[in-house]
């Protein structure tokens, strides 16, 4: 009972650390069904972090009913002084237990981007997020949703 006591605390504390709110509740065999929410603001830095082109400037992010909307400007690497419009959506899922990114409709000065640097962006997109939403080794994500207020994904904790 101790131990289960000090696991539920640990977690908790993990959750809080973490900067996302968090809902924790016990199942019946044993595990937890943990509910975190990741805010706009903290979705927005991953986001960020995630790109990490530093000549990309104002970036912003709308949720959306079921996606995430990402706009921002770039600046020019052989004109600092113009800048090109960037847009994507991105949708949020599970896929075995594990939180994935897809952009669709990436968009740079109205041209498409290229297919190599929206993989890379998916991937690190959806490792920061996940991240953000929970530091335990054995958790699987269960599922995930976008609002219009925040990002919320439901976790299942084993012992």
């Amino acid at each position: 009972m101790k131990n289960k006591t000090l696991s539920i605390l640990l977690i908790a504390f993990v959750l809080v650390l973490s900067a996302c709110r968090a809902n924790i509740s016990r199942n019946g065999d044993g595990t937890l069904t943990v509910e975190t929410t990741v805010s706009q603001r903290e979705l927005q830095e991953a986001i960020n972090a995630s790109i990490a082109d530093p000549l990309i400037t104002e970036l912003n992010i709308s949720l959306q009913s079921g996606y995430v909307l990402v706009t921002g400007q770039r600046q020019r690497l052989n004109d600092a002084s113009k800048t090109d419009s960037l847009s994507f959506r991105l949708d949020l899922a599970v896929n075995n237990g594990q939180l994935t990114a897809t952009i669709s409709n990436a968009l740079l000065d109205n041209k498409p981007i290229e297919q190599n640097r929206i993989d890379h962006w998916n991937g690190t997109i959806a490792n920061r997020i996940g991240n953000i939403s929970t530091k335990k080794p054995n958790s699987q994500l269960q599922s995930v949703h976008v609002t219009p207020e925040a990002v919320t994904m439901n976790w299942l904790v084993s012992k």
